[in-house]
Parts: structure tokens; C-alpha cells; sequence
């Protein structure tokens, strides 16, 4: 991942084992990954909105962009694509690694971070201390939470594999349930 500046120009909202998920794209990568929390029919979409059997998509607009071009939104749309088909096979269990390609807006340090979430294995996880001594900050344990609590593309930047120190579940945005469920999916067994 890289520092983006680039606002998402595309968005899909799909329903998932999770509940619905909004992915947005740039014409860079994948900028949210996100799991609503209300209903795709009160998500507010702009321009032509199409929604059919629970997934919702939309070209996204802001009064103050310039318009993006065609091209540009086709290869936004290409990622949300992408990271749709393999957000499924990953809920299938066909799939243990993602390729599609990344553009969250943070900052360097919080880039840093989530590179080193993207680097743990299918079924791998560590503290927020074993993030801060991989990105060689090892006193930056606190730094790391909030960062990582900061993560813009649940799922795929696997913030869900940081766990606490002694082994347990520590928080996740999306609530403990979600976490054991996808650390479950991955194999790893976190009850006491």
C-alpha cells in the first residue's frame, strides 16, 4: 500500500456471511472495506443507483472532484470487482490470500502498519507488539491499536488477527463475534 490521496469513485454494497459489506474503489485500488451496520436499502448511494437481491452499486461522486473519466471508473469498478469475487471464494474457503490491489488513504505510519497486517498468513496471529517490532517501533504498541483500529478494508487488511498478548480476543470494530468468526473460518481456535 501507498499514501492515497485519490477519493473512491465506485461503490458496491454486498451481502456476506458478515452482514452487508461496502466496498469503494479508486481508479488506484480498493480504498474501504467496511460492514454496514444498517440495511443496504437506507445506504445512500449517488448517481444511478441499481439494487437487485441485496447488492446495491453506484458511481460515487463529490460536489468539489473534478468528474473522473470513463476510464477511471471502469478501473475502479474493476477493483470493487475483484475484491467482490474474492471476497467470496475467501468466505467459501477456496481462497487464503488476496490480490487485489490496495489504495487506503493514511498516513505513513498507519500505512505501515496495515502493510504488516497484509504480510500475516491465512490463519496467523500476533499482537499489537509483534506489529510494532515487524515495522521496527517497538514502543509504539499504542500507535499500533490505534492504527490499527484505523484500518479502512476490514477483511482484507486482516486486522482481525491481532489479538491480545495473553492470547485473547482484544477489540475489533466490527464487534468480537465478527473476529471469532472469521479467525474460525481461518482455523484458529481462540476459546480458553
Amino acid at each position: 500500500m501507498k499514501i492515497n490521496n485519490h477519493p473512491p469513485i465506485y461503490q458496491q454494497v454486498i451481502s456476506s456471511p458478515v452482514g452487508n459489506l461496502k466496498l469503494q474503489a479508486s481508479e488506484y485500488g480498493l480504498t474501504h472495506l467496511q460492514v454496514q451496520q444498517d440495511s443496504v436499502a437506507n445506504d445512500t448511494l449517488t448517481n444511478a443507483q441499481q439494487q437487485t437481491d441485496g447488492v446495491a452499486d453506484a458511481f460515487v461522486t463529490e460536489s468539489s472532484a473534478i468528474e473522473p473519466s470513463v476510464v477511471e471508473r471502469e478501473r475502479a469498478k474493476a477493483y470493487v470487482t475483484q475484491a467482490v469475487t474474492e471476497l467470496g471464494q475467501y468466505f467459501k474457503g477456496e481462497r487464503q490470500t488476496f490480490d487485489v490491489k490496495l489504495a487506503a488513504k493514511g498516513t505513513e505510519f498507519q500505512q505501515q502498519v496495515w502493510h504488516a497486517l497484509t504480510e500475516l498468513n491465512f490463519g496467523e496471529i500476533c499482537s499489537y507488539a509483534a506489529i510494532a517490532d515487524k515495522i521496527v517501533r517497538p514502543k509504539a504498541v499504542r500507535a499500533v491499536g490505534a492504527a490499527n483500529g484505523a484500518n479502512p478494508i476490514a477483511i482484507i487488511v486482516p486486522c482481525h488477527r491481532v489479538i491480545g498478548k495473553n492470547g485473547s480476543l482484544t477489540g475489533y470494530a466490527y464487534g468480537l463475534e465478527m473476529k471469532q468468526y472469521l479467525l474460525s473460518l481461518e482455523g484458529v481456535n481462540t476459546e480458553n
